[in-house]
């Protein structure tokens, strides 16, 4: 059937040491699924099951190894706050997925930042709303190329960081993630039925804060490399 637009172009990101790219589908965001990151934020993680929100398919972009890529600061805010988080690309999908096979799903993963307008997101929950206008600024989910997991395995462990102009704000190990990439998973796929070319960002460590114009971040995963990108 012919298209009365110009077919929307989508959003896909390369994969490291090819010429191939993984084309996103959904991205799913899972809240609080760091301990520390869950009391900043004012939860409990001893009580709290896993809760997701969800990212526009087009805030998805890759910033190339490398290099420092520019990000511009959104509108309608002043208080844009940066989140390190790993992330998860889905090859295989289905529905009510054990965790046992979960795992089996992915095809890579990538460094990230869930990029967050912090005071329309606390007006949202203030006001019982959804969270769409904090979490889903144009350009908020920068990504480093996708890493296959026949390359890099399944991160389970390692050192997850961000820096602000070189001083560290964010650092933890993905071992202290509350719920597993597996678990992750598992539990969504209860809710939607996951397919191919989908993405979940797998949460954030404590130490989220603000960053400004003119400031620059790097953001990095032990065995993914890392990210620049200077806020303009």
């Amino acid at each position: 059937m012919p298209s009365v637009i110009t077919e929307p172009q989508r959003p896909a990101i390369p994969v490291a040491g090819t010429n191939d790219a993984f084309p996103v589908r959904r991205v799913y965001c899972v809240g609080r699924n760091y301990a520390a990151h869950a009391r900043e934020m004012g939860g409990d993680p001893s009580r709290e099951p896993p809760f997701f929100f969800m990212k526009p398919a087009d805030t998805v972009h890759v910033v190339p190894e490398g290099m420092t890529a520019e990000h511009a600061y959104p509108s309608q805010t002043s208080d844009y706050h940066f989140e390190i988080e790993l992330v998860a690309f889905l090859a295989k999908g289905g529905k009510n997925i054990p965790v046992e096979r979960a795992l089996d799903c992915v095809y890579g993963y990538a460094v990230g930042l869930d990029m967050t307008r912090r005071d329309l997101q606390q007006q949202a929950k203030d006001l019982r709303r959804p969270w769409e206008l904090g979490k889903g600024a144009d350009h908020s989910g920068p990504v480093g190329p996708v890493h296959p997991v026949v390359k890099v395995g399944h991160p389970a462990k390692g050192t997850i960081s961000l820096t602000v102009d070189g001083q560290v704000k964010q650092k933890a190990d993905l071992s202290d993630m509350i719920w597993s990439v597996a678990e992750q998973v598992s539990y969504l796929s209860t809710f939607f039925e996951l397919k191919p070319g989908d993405v979940i960002f797998a949460g954030t460590p404590e130490g989220v804060g603000k960053v400004e114009r003119g400031q620059t971040m790097v953001g990095a995963i032990e065995g993914l490399g890392e990210i620049k990108l200077r806020v303009v």
